[in-house]
């Protein structure tokens, strides 16, 4: 993400903030920062590292209280396969993540498909489970890896991938 586009993305998380009666303190920001500007997702210990740039002697509480902040704020996610997170493309409201994870290069690709989450609710009720966050993750490979692989490694991928 380029300066200008994390520039706007924490602007809106400081305005959504103040119109939720919540504050984005100076760490809080920073992790939000620090999650958007990340090509992957990162894990708290990641975070942590990279947060020692900025900050002097952060501790795993700091970080773990400024992801529990936004989570319950809507501005980031929880990969729970990757146990990483990931800054949220569409705060302004409150939706169940849906990712594309790329298991080549790590990429994450947020959708918003009211769709599958109807789908999901309507099975879910069938048999009487009840869902408390409901998150979709699929493992594959995204567009700019599957161009990198030579036609036969797509193919006998995809092949393995079909196996029962």
């Amino acid at each position: 993400m380029d300066k200008q586009r994390l520039a706007e993305v924490l602007r809106r998380a400081e305005r959504l903030c103040a119109e939720r009666g919540a504050r984005l303190t100076r760490q809080r920001r920073t992790v939000l920062a620090l999650l958007c500007a990340s090509d992957t997702p990162l894990s708290a210990y990641e975070l942590l590292d990279r947060m020692r740039a900025g900050i002097r002697n952060p501790a795993p509480p700091t970080v773990y209280r400024a992801l529990d902040f936004l989570l319950e704020q809507g501005l980031a996610h929880k990969l729970e396969s990757l146990h990483a997170f990931v800054g949220c493309t569409h705060p302004e409201h409150p939706h169940a993540g849906q990712f594309l994870i790329c298991a080549d290069c790590g990429d994450v690709e947020e959708l918003e498909s009211q769709a599958i989450m109807q789908s999901l609710r309507s099975a879910a009720m069938a048999i009487g489970f009840e869902t408390r966050r409901p998150v979709v993750e699929l493992l594959g490979t995204c567009t700019q890896c599957a161009r990198r692989q030579p036609p036969s490694a797509v193919a006998m991928s995809a092949a393995a991938r079909s196996k029962p």
